[in-house]
């Protein structure tokens, strides 16, 4: 295995690994020895340190590289642009009403009936991720992104099924009751019912994204690509 390559894989399976250890079994000890801003703060560094490791090691990766198919196709583009729309309404929808965020008032969240992308998966935020690296393999099914895509998709997608048993901990039946009413897996065929508020905002997200996508890049994506 080339050096640069395995320098990436360690640094996302360090990524991955720290993120649930802080998030999971360490997360008491650590807030009863420093206090939760001690602990919030350590953990902000630790995410920051080996996300940063992750993206150095990423662009130690040689960029060109024999894909694994050809993601070059209008039609693996045209997916790929889907996907991403998809995954724009999901995180524009995320941020309002969620009772996964840790904010006062989750649980009276939870009691609540779902609405907008809660309605599609009650992990919006989570799936959005998730997608996000499903259309970047598609495209640019070279090892370098597909382990960077995979690390970035494992941990989204693993600690949601974490988080659901972390969230009936802390919030009993209410988190009980949301998840008989919500779906981890998203419900694709209910993004009709995401909202205006999600449809507007990830439509601004993904037009702005894909934008930005060709000057951080180079490479023009999205609308863009056909413009």
């Amino acid at each position: 295995m080339d050096e640069a390559l395995a320098e990436l894989i360690a640094a996302a399976v360090t990524f991955i690994g720290t993120h649930f250890a802080l998030s999971h079994p360490l997360r008491q000890p650590i807030v009863k020895a420093l206090g939760a801003i001690g602990f919030q703060a350590l953990y902000s560094l630790v995410a920051l340190a080996s996300f940063a490791w992750m993206v150095i090691a990423f662009r130690g990766v040689p960029a060109y590289a024999v894909p694994l198919w050809d993601g070059t196709k209008p039609v693996a583009w045209a997916l790929a642009t889907l996907v991403m729309l998809v995954a724009s309404v999901l995180l524009a929808g995320s941020f309002s009403g969620n009772p996964a965020l840790p904010a006062p008032g989750a649980r009276e969240l939870a009691r609540q009936k779902p609405r907008g992308v809660f309605q599609i998966t009650r992990h919006p935020m989570m799936w959005s991720f998730a997608l996000w690296s499903a259309a970047h393999v598609l495209v640019s099914p070279v090892p370098r992104v597909i382990v960077l895509s995979a690390a970035i998709a494992f941990l989204a997608l693993a600690g949601a099924a974490l988080q659901d048993g972390k969230k009936k901990d802390q919030l009993g039946d209410a988190w009980s009751r949301w998840e008989d009413h919500t779906s981890y897996w998203p419900r694709l065929g209910q993004l009709h019912r995401a909202g205006a508020v999600a449809w507007i905002g990830g439509l601004a997200l993904w037009l702005a994204a894909c934008w930005a996508h060709l000057w951080l890049t180079g490479i023009p994506a999205g609308i863009w690509r056909w413009l």
